[in-house]
């Protein structure tokens, strides 16, 4: 047969947008005074209070906790829970790499950093220009988180209060404070 007597069947299916997309609800890569709206305790996403939650009853003695990476089919489908709305149930449907990498990648996210651009120049000259004087040091630093947004503030202080709390278990989990800054400084600074 030549080319020309090809018959060409038109079909009248129109491509539809990804329903599934189009029905997250989303939190991840949504700004934190969009998401403490939701939140209940502490000025802090909803989200961030559960996987912490879940991590200090179950992870704090894992080995390695925030420096071994979850399951990546995992990670993607509590994400899409979380962005959907639905009930996360992280006993069940998680572990502990998994969470620890989901609350990383939550960081890594946000669209503006817990610790913005605005502020990182100042917290640098900070630290470069009292390192001797810790006082001063301090006051500086205090100075300067003051001026974090206040849902920034909150989660810093949430998150630190935890990490300082893996940090105890060092011993065990080998995830010191520089251990712990290591991991979170490109999640916590963009």
């Amino acid at each position: 047969k030549s080319l020309s007597s090809i018959q060409v069947r038109h079909t009248t299916n129109k491509v539809l947008p990804d329903l599934q997309f189009s029905r997250e609800r989303s939190t991840f890569g949504v700004p934190l005074e969009t998401l403490i709206q939701d939140a209940k305790q502490c000025g802090v996403p909803f989200l961030v209070t559960q996987m912490v939650e879940y991590l200090e009853v179950v992870g704090l003695e894992h080995v390695g906790i925030f420096r071994i990476s979850g399951s990546v089919n995992k990670i993607k489908e509590l994400k899409q829970k979380y962005n959907r709305g639905e009930k996360v149930d992280l006993i069940n449907d998680g572990d502990v790499d998994s969470v620890a990498s989901l609350l990383k990648l939550f960081l890594k996210e946000l669209p503006v950093a817990v610790f913005p651009d605005s502020i990182c120049s100042g917290l640098l000259k900070t630290f470069q220009e009292h390192k001797i004087h810790t006082k001063e040091c301090i006051e500086n630093l205090r100075q300067l988180l003051g001026c974090l947004p206040k849902a920034h503030q909150n989660l810093l202080q949430f998150l630190s209060a935890f990490l300082l709390k893996v940090a105890t278990y060092s011993a065990v989990n080998f995830m010191t404070l520089e251990n712990l800054a290591i991991v979170f400084g490109p999640a916590l600074f963009k």
